[in-house]
Parts: structure tokens; sequence; C-alpha cells
């Protein structure tokens, strides 16, 4: 077993249980500024960017009116939206103040920086952007070092102003 997978094989959708859907939408779709592609009922719902079909699926299917998952137990860790550029980052932290939404957390990992969030089911959700990787910081041997360091959201606020 020591083929790889095809390296142009990429993560299509996520799809998640919400507690209320018309809330989740809300979120992805007024918050974030995802499109609405389709309604699955009353029940569920597809949001993309781009005209993709689908990129997140919410439903209510087994959860509706449910809570989160507790504190230590097993489920997502977060979902990753990745930014085309630093400038639509900076975008969706606007929406993100305008909205009143805290971060939980925002790194600059080095490859990438992100800001990181809860959606309103506590779903965490991380945006985020790539550097070029020609500027990927690297060891002496050239292998990948991501690092976690403090963002400076002044910066990427500044780029919106």
């Amino acid at each position: 077993m020591s083929e790889h997978i095809h390296p142009a094989t990429r993560i299509g959708h996520v799809h998640l249980r919400v507690a209320d859907l018309e809330r989740a939408l809300g979120f992805y779709c007024g918050v974030l500024g995802f499109a609405l592609t389709q309604r699955y009922g009353a029940k569920a719902a597809f949001v993309s960017a781009g005209g993709y079909h689908h990129h997140i699926g919410l439903n209510t299917w087994d959860s509706a009116g449910g809570g989160p998952p507790p504190p230590g137990s097993t489920g997502l860790y977060h979902l990753a939206v990745l930014y085309p550029t630093r400038a639509a980052l900076a975008d969706a932290l606007r929406r993100l103040d305008a909205a009143g939404i805290p971060l939980t957390g925002a790194s600059d990992h080095g490859v990438s920086e992100a800001l990181y969030l809860d959606d309103p089911d506590r779903n965490g959700v991380e945006l985020y952007w790539d550097r070029p990787e020609a500027a990927w910081p690297r060891d002496a041997a050239g292998g990948l070092q991501m690092v976690t360091q403090r963002l400076d959201l002044a910066a990427l606020r500044a780029l919106t102003a």
C-alpha cells in the first residue's frame, strides 16, 4: 500500500447536521456569502461558491432542534474554506465583523493565513488563503516548515478599509 492517491484529488464538499436550517443558511449564505443552489424539501439545502453544485450540504434530518456534541467526543473538528486571495480573506473578515461574529482564533501558519470561528451550531469553521508555494517556509533540506504564529488582524482588516 505504498501508492498515493492521485495528486489532483480534492475534497468536494462537506455535509453538516444542523439544528435549524434557516439559521444555518443565514450564516453560510447571509454572512459568508455562499449561494443557495438547491433546497431538498424543508430539511436540507446545498450551498456553493462560483456556481459549483455544492460545497456545503446542511440538513436537519437527524438533528432538528439538537445541540452540538459535548466536548471530548469525536466528530468534525472544523471545515475549511479556501479563499483565492488574501484580499478575499480580508473581505470574509469584514463580513464576520459586520455580523458581530467573534473569532475563536487567527493564525499565520507560514503556508497560509487562517481565521477560526464557530457556526451557529458550534461546528468549527476555518477561513483561509494559501500563500504561493514559492513563499512557503522550508528547512535547510527543503522540507515544509508550517508554523503557528499570531495573525496580524489589523493588517488584514486594512485591506478592506
